[in-house]
């Protein structure tokens, strides 16, 4: 079992210990640059190289602290081959550090494989702990931090997301405590993904989305998945970084099946309000806050999974 390298902090970068030889991942600040830590700043000056996700975004880090060690990229893209190279340089006994565009490596970013690569070679792999989104968003969320799963990014497809989010909701036992799952998704997809929430588990399930987490416009919103879909439905744009985190309260499977059914929802406004299924259909998609047609496919796929030979769907309209 390989030891760790000294990381007494040190003001003078010319009586720092000498790096060991290793792969090191250097977590670097999500947003803020103060979040830098003194250990991170001597593995990244003393390196024989730096892989980075974007070689671009690393150097202005690297310019603001005055480094000038060379750099590589290392991104989802080229990951694989790009191994090969350092691998042969970390069995020469080079100090190679590995950075994403923020937070940890290898956490929703690349770094995984040649990790993976390293340790099936004997390297020494070094942990150089810095700033997380998912972990920064959670201990100021409000939300449960007794038992919490990280999930990276939703499927970016409708149908997959909702399928996904489904599968969540069934996992937990009933009556267990709620745990936190914490996801990452793009400004873009923020509003699809919360009214999927809310149309899995109800409009009182409780969310938090954190964006621009460290960052000047740092905001955490706070609240039902109704109330913050509404808050941010009402923005003319959504930008920065998010991280959003739920608590997934145990649900019945009947509560799952039937409430949160679209057949059933259907079923009840054609009954009680005397409208056409295509007209139900359009009703229900406004009161989601969804799209016609995105509604049109996730009813389709829902009756597929049910497999009801007597099930039509409406015409489009």
């Amino acid at each position: 079992m390989s030891s760790s390298p000294s990381s007494s902090p040190s003001s003078n970068p010319s009586s720092d210990p000498e790096l060991a030889p290793g792969l090191y991942l250097v977590g670097t600040p999500i947003g803020n640059l103060e979040d830098i830590t003194l250990r991170a700043l001597r593995v990244l000056r003393q390196a024989d190289r730096i892989a980075c996700e974007d070689t671009r975004q690393t150097q202005k880090l690297l310019n603001h602290f005055e480094i000038s060690t060379p750099t590589v990229s290392l991104h989802q893209h080229n990951e694989r081959e790009r191994a090969v190279e350092l691998i042969s340089a970390l069995q020469a006994g080079q100090r190679i550090a590995v950075v994403s565009d923020a937070g940890m490596p290898g956490i929703s970013d690349p770094g995984s494989w040649l990790t993976q690569a390293a340790i099936a070679a004997g390297i020494p792999v070094y942990p150089i702990p810095g700033a997380n989104a998912a972990v920064s968003a959670l201990v100021a969320s409000g939300l449960s931090t007794a038992e919490f799963q990280f999930l990276g990014f939703l499927p970016e497809k409708a149908g997959m997301r909702r399928t996904h989010l489904e599968n969540l909701a069934k996992a937990p036992k009933a009556g267990a405590a709620p745990a936190t799952l914490i996801f990452y998704e793009a400004p873009h997809r923020i509003l699809d993904t919360l009214a999927d929430l809310e149309s899995v588990w109800g409009p009182a399930l409780r969310v938090v989305v954190a964006r621009e987490l460290t960052k000047l416009h740092e905001e955490f919103l706070r609240g039902t998945v109704q109330e913050v879909r509404s808050i941010l439905t009402a923005r003319d744009r959504i930008r920065g970084e998010i991280t959003l985190l739920v608590e997934a309260v145990p649900l019945a499977e009947t509560q799952q099946s039937e409430e949160r059914s679209l057949i059933v929802q259907l079923q009840r406004l054609e009954a009680n309000e005397g409208l056409s299924e295509k007209d139900a259909l359009k009703r229900l998609a406004r009161e989601l806050g969804q799209g016609k047609s995105d509604l049109y496919r996730e009813l389709q796929r829902e009756r597929a999974k049910n497999q009801s030979p007597s099930a039509h769907l409406p015409k489009r309209g």
